[in-house]
């Protein structure tokens, strides 16, 4: 339920009415607005009367939450999300937040060198594979521990966040200890042990969609996470599995303006391993930013025929500052800017 605290309530009022629910087990999330205050209430409804607590000094309101996924529900917060993820960078606000890097980091040179050219076309957030869990187990994994390291010495060096995947429950806090960010890929949307691992963090939540997952499946598994105390969590649309072969993946453009619907969590697209082709990821990436997406994953390296890992989908550091620039006047177009 909702909790509409009054605009004159008090930091008194809105402590005893979270402690009143707490004493019944529910969890309560408050929202502190411009003039009011509103309190996101999880748990069982039956255990407390609505009238109840609308009878309480300082309560304007009570409103059921009708969706199933409630602390990620526009329902409980109209206003949108801005996460900061360090650095001075934040993602759902008007700049766009543009994620680069290989899929996977191979050595400091090569990490470094993407890097830098990556900042230098605009870039904000730093993105690389330390631990790679791949279709055959005999393909390159990452160089885990030691990647995690060359990521976070080089986002040090440039003054910007890292974003990396985590795959297993046991890597959750070495990984947050390097990290600005923590992946959860696609396969992993649903391992529900490791989204409640990652909700125990305080570092931001980068949650890509599953290969065949609904909207709402989805926004269920950021409830994992939220309902844990984490509530930084970053959409990631990267494409669904369709009868389509012509690109790796169907990238759903319509999920942009859908999850702005439902949700006040920000969202960024991936038309890197939603088209897995190099020369498709420029026209998806532009069709994202027109819908209104939030920012872009980008995967860049600078010998994409030698890459470790998903070589063809990869842009050259030059085809990725002639995207840069050709997505200024769309992102001017929606109020955004890079």
């Amino acid at each position: 339920m909702i909790i509409i605290m009054k605009d004159n309530a008090s930091a008194l009022q809105i402590e005893n009415v979270q402690e009143r629910l707490a004493s019944f087990g529910f969890k309560t999330h408050p929202i502190h607005g411009e003039k009011k205050t509103v309190i996101g209430a999880i748990g069982d409804k039956r255990l407390l009367s609505m009238n109840e607590v609308l009878m309480m000094p300082g309560v304007e309101n009570v409103v059921p939450i009708m969706r199933p996924y409630k602390l990620a529900s526009k329902e409980l917060k109209k206003e949108q999300s801005i996460i900061d993820v360090g650095h001075n960078v934040t993602v759902g606000g008007k700049k766009l937040a543009i994620f680069a890097g290989p899929c996977a980091i191979e050595s400091q040179e090569q990490f470094s060198t993407v890097a830098k050219a990556a900042k230098e076309a605009g870039a904000n957030i730093l993105r690389g594979g330390a631990f790679k869990p791949r279709s055959s187990p005999y393909s390159f994994q990452g160089l885990e521990a030691d990647g995690l390291k060359i990521m976070h010495t080089t986002g040090k060096e440039l003054d910007m966040p890292i974003c990396t995947e985590v795959v297993d429950t046991r890597d959750v806090e070495l990984v947050a200890s390097y990290s600005d960010i923590i992946q959860i890929g696609a396969r992993n949307m649903q391992n529900f042990k490791l989204l409640r691992e990652v909700g125990k963090c305080t570092n931001p939540v980068l949650l890509k969609r599953g290969l065949a997952s609904t909207m709402e499946e989805w926004l269920m598994a950021a409830e994992y996470i939220m309902s844990e105390g984490n509530e930084n969590v970053i959409l990631c649309e990267r494409g669904i599995r369709t009868y389509e072969t012509a690109t790796r993946n169907t990238f759903d453009v319509s999920a942009i303006p859908v999850s702005k619907e439902l949700s006040h969590l920000p969202i960024i697209g991936d038309p890197s391993h939603a088209t897995g082709t190099y020369k498709y990821v420029p026209p998806v990436a532009k069709a994202a930013i027109a819908a209104g997406a939030d920012g872009l994953m980008i995967e860049v390296h600078n010998c994409p025929e030698k890459a470790a890992s998903d070589g063809p989908q990869s842009l050259t550091p030059e085809k990725f500052a002639k995207l840069m620039r050709e997505l200024e006047p769309i992102a001017q177009a929606v109020g955004k800017e890079l």
